[in-house]
């Protein structure tokens, strides 16, 4: 029966889930394919003799990159090396050939995916990224194919398993972030660099892997508003508790008609809200739709057989592919499913609007609460609850807390550039959104 020879790029973690999985599974594929099997054929490493998390024949491994991209036998080529280069160097030389691929690199996409869905058309090639966003949770296909035929109007998502774990933590016990990040660190929960997925930057890559598939838009990183967790504090928690909030790592594209808004930040959340139970390193895509309502897609988001799952699965789509065609058969190219990109304004940050939580340190004394109120009102931001807490200390500051009606970002900011430079406000400013 037919083979599908498979060259990989990386055998690291994800990489060594994909050669177990192929492995383990083989009947079950082969059952899928109707009698045809996947193999890997070579394997590109940056150093052949490293310790690996799976066994491996040495035959296999090469550090020629070449070896793969440059093999007639292989059919499709797995890039699991993260990162913009020498990924995109290597996607695209394997595209030219006239390689299918399958990546679960964010990074690459969110920079590059015009490009190369634009070479993979020309040539006549299948791109599939399901592992890109979400690790196991099939949300690319089910924004391609199962919500096809609906227009989506809102998607809002944890995408970050490191975030959504630090935050659970504290919100579960109280601790400061850095003292969670670290211990993250030492379990290899969070990377030795964990600024990707703290300051925002891993999640936000992913949502402009979403948003063309959700609202036919191109849409670069440096349109979306990106914060980080950096800043939060337990405190910050006692109050989301005590106005009925839980704290989550949010990504929120809007379709407005005429815009779209795409931002990414620690964000208040209802405890009634779906995304408020998905706890520890969990993801979850809430997707608002026009005929289907609310939808939400749920699984591990990260982790070497959550994300093999979902490379394997595009490995063995692309394999129907490649053995409709060579019977005569029309394939369904992935690229050619994106459909038609629009060019569409991404609103400036400074255009969003949404609730506010603002946590201020002041000087306790008669007149300043009247004086926030005041500043915020001039900018057109109506408050919603206030809460003042903390007795008197000689130089240090009581906490207010406010919520407010819906604002305008900007108003908000240009509020805070001012509040924050009073004598009698003592800590720059805590400012979180809220989701309703």
């Amino acid at each position: 029966m037919r083979t599908i020879s498979v060259g990989l790029l990386g055998l690291g973690n994800v990489g060594s889930g994909v050669v177990k999985l192929l492995a383990d599974n083989a009947d079950a594929i082969r059952h899928r394919l109707g009698g045809a099997s996947v193999a890997i054929r070579r394997i590109a490493v940056r150093e052949a003799d490293k310790p690996r998390l799976v066994d491996v024949q040495s035959s296999l491994i090469t550090t020629d990159v070449n070896a793969v991209l440059g093999d007639p036998e292989i059919e499709i080529v797995c890039e699991l090396i993260g990162g913009e280069e020498p990924a995109r160097t290597h996607v695209l030389e394997a595209i030219a050939r006239g390689k299918h691929v399958v990546t679960a690199n964010k990074a690459l996409l969110a920079a590059h995916g015009e490009e190369i869905f634009a070479a993979a058309e020309q040539r006549g090639v299948d791109v599939y990224y399901e592992a890109s966003v979400g690790g196991g949770v099939p949300i690319i296909r089910a924004l391609r194919e199962g919500l096809a035929s609906d227009r989506i109007d809102e998607l809002v998502a944890i995408v970050n398993g490191t975030s959504n774990f630090l935050l659970t933590t504290m919100t579960e016990e109280g601790r400061p972030l850095e003292e969670i990040l670290k211990e993250a660190q030492e379990k290899g929960y969070a990377e030795a660099d964990p600024s990707l997925d703290v300051d925002g930057w891993d999640a936000a890559h992913k949502l402009c892997v979403l948003i063309p598939l959700c609202f036919g838009t191109r849409i670069r990183v440096a349109q979306v508003l990106v914060e980080g967790l950096r800043g939060i504090e337990p405190i910050d928690f006692r109050y989301a508790e005590r106005f009925g909030y839980v704290i989550k790592p949010l990504v929120i594209g809007k379709d407005h008609g005429d815009s779209v808004e795409a931002r990414v930040h620690p964000t208040l959340i209802p405890r009634r809200f779906m995304l408020a139970s998905v706890n520890g390193v969990y993801n979850a895509v809430y997707v608002s739709s026009y005929a289907l309502g609310s939808s939400m897609y749920y699984g591990r988001g990260a982790g070497m057989m959550p994300t093999a799952v979902a490379v394997v699965s595009d490995v063995i789509e692309v394999s129907r592919n490649v053995l409709a065609s060579s019977a005569g058969g029309t394939s369904l190219r992935a690229s050619r499913r994106r459909g038609e990109m629009k060019e569409r304004r991404i609103r400036d940050p400074g255009e969003l609007s949404s609730r506010y939580y603002l946590r201020f340190g002041v000087v306790d004394k008669p007149g300043v609460l009247a004086q926030l109120a005041g500043l915020l009102g001039e900018h057109e931001i109506s408050i919603s609850e206030v809460v003042q807490e903390g007795q008197r200390q000689e130089g240090k500051p009581v906490t207010v807390v406010v919520t407010t009606h819906r604002a305008l970002e900007r108003n908000v900011q240009a509020a805070l550039g001012i509040i924050n430079d009073l004598p009698t406000v003592l800590e720059k400013t805590r400012l979180l959104r809220i989701f309703d």
